[in-house]
């Protein structure tokens, strides 16, 4: 199954009643994943702009979005931001592939009479 990676952060009542009444998040959401198709291989808490990060396998985009929003519902996020993950293999075959590829860069791109552009 494809890997999924979520960012969250909460909203600042939720993190106050997370504070009150401390519990173990990743027990619901990997529930939620578990019966929505998917299973849970990581979850931790995260200092920054997001309070947590997930990372869950899914049958595909539409069940991983569904997950999304799922867990959303209850309005306890403000934020949530979801990518799906490569296996390094998938990423070195797509690095081959487009090596074999030829695209042009923007034309101006290579113009160093805008070399200004560049802190020239």
């Amino acid at each position: 199954m494809p890997l999924y990676m979520i960012q969250f952060a909460y909203t600042p009542e939720a993190k106050a009643a997370l504070a009150r009444v401390p519990e173990d998040r990743s027990v619901v959401f990997g529930k939620l994943v578990g019966e929505m198709g998917g299973q849970l291989n990581a979850f931790y808490s995260s200092l920054g702009d997001y309070d947590g990060v997930a990372i869950f396998e899914a049958p595909d985009e539409q069940a991983a979005h569904s997950i999304e929003l799922a867990a959303s519902q209850p309005g306890h996020l403000k934020e949530t931001k979801i990518m799906t993950l490569l296996p390094i293999k998938e990423s070195v075959e797509a690095m081959r592939e487009a090596s074999k590829q030829e695209y042009p860069a923007p034309k101006g791109w290579l113009d160093r009479a805008h070399s200004e552009l560049w802190g020239g």
